[in-house]
Order: structure tokens, then C-alpha cells, then sequence
């Protein structure tokens, strides 16, 4: 059996990144370990299915992957690329047929990959920049994109857990809900 660690932020400094966002670094750390904990042997016939026609576990994986990489393009004042819109449009529909579930996993470990690599190259002097989001420039700032996406992929790894729970219960793959959110 594994011994518990302690949360990615009760670890102290993650390498290489600024002090000011280590907050955001430890988040996508912890997303990181909490995705591949909660999806290991997670059945790829499972990834689709929408307990009360609410998102499948295969969107928040493909929705987490999609939102760090559109967010932090944003964070480094470039517009999103055709590719990027492609994605967005086709993110999480259940037309990946044949997808496993370690390849979504895989995908969104290397977007967090990526994500902190751009972390380590942000300069703390440029956090209060102004940044426009999306098509209409809503007003942002670098550090408010990379809080954002923070806190939007730890709202979808809780998601993710109920989803998981929910889906493998009614499959009969485990004993309840309740000792998977423990």
C-alpha cells in the first residue's frame, strides 16, 4: 500500500517557478495526481455515459485539456488558432470512438506539462498586464487567466470525481459513492 503524501502545496516550492505563481502550479500538480488516481482502469465504455444527463467523465478530461491550453494562450496575449477552435467546437462529444481513457488522461497531463513550463517562463513583472479574452477582449490580466485556470480545473476535478463515482457505481464497479469521495 502507498503512503499518503500530503497535498502538492503542503510540499513546499515546485522547481523553476516564480514564487508568485506557485499557487497555480500546485493546483495543476494536484489535478495531475488526482486525474490519474481516479482514472486508473476507468472503463473506456464508461468515459461517455451522462448520470442525470450531466457531463461524462470523457468531456471533463477533454474540457480540462482544452481550457488550460485556450487560457493560457490567452495568458500569453496570442488569439486561440484555427486548431484551437476546432478543438473548442469539438470538445467532448461523444463522437471519440474508440478512445481510451489513458489517452485522455496522457493528453491532459502533457497540456499541464506544457502550462507549467509557461509558468516557469512568466515573469512575475508582467502579471498585472492586461490580457483580452475570447473574440470580444473581455478584460483580464496574466495572473487573473492563470488563477482562472486553476480554480476551473480543480471545479472540474471535483466534477470528475462525482461523475466517476456515479458511473462505476451504477455499473457495479464499486461499493459506493461515499468511499470514493473520501
Amino acid at each position: 500500500m502507498k503512503t499518503p503524501q500530503p497535498e502538492v502545496w503542503q510540499r513546499g516550492p515546485l522547481p523553476g517557478i516564480p514564487a508568485l505563481l506557485q499557487p497555480v502550479a500546485h493546483a495543476l500538480v494536484q489535478a495531475v495526481e488526482e486525474v490519474d488516481e481516479l482514472m486508473r482502469d476507468f472503463p473506456a465504455a464508461l468515459l461517455w455515459e451522462r448520470p442525470a444527463n450531466l457531463a461524462s467523465a470523457g468531456f471533463h478530461l477533454h474540457h480540462l485539456r482544452g481550457v488550460l491550453d485556450r487560457v493560457f494562450t490567452y495568458a500569453r496575449n496570442e488569439g486561440l488558432t484555427e486548431a484551437q477552435f476546432n478543438f473548442l467546437s469539438g470538445e467532448g462529444k461523444d463522437t471519440e470512438n474508440g478512445i481510451q481513457t489513458q489517452e485522455l488522461v496522457e493528453a491532459f497531463e502533457k497540456q499541464v506539462g506544457a502550462a507549467l513550463e509557461q509558468l516557469k517562463n512568466t515573469s512575475e513583472a508582467i502579471l498585472t498586464d492586461y490580457r483580452g479574452v475570447g473574440r470580444a477582449g473581455l478584460p483580464s490580466t496574466v495572473i487573473g487567466l492563470l488563477v482562472h485556470a486553476a480554480e476551473h480545473t480543480m471545479r472540474h476535478i471535483g466534477q470528475l470525481l462525482v461523475t466517476v463515482a456515479v458511473v462505476k457505481q451504477a455499473a457495479g464497479l464499486d461499493e459506493s459513492i461515499e468511499d470514493q469521495t473520501k
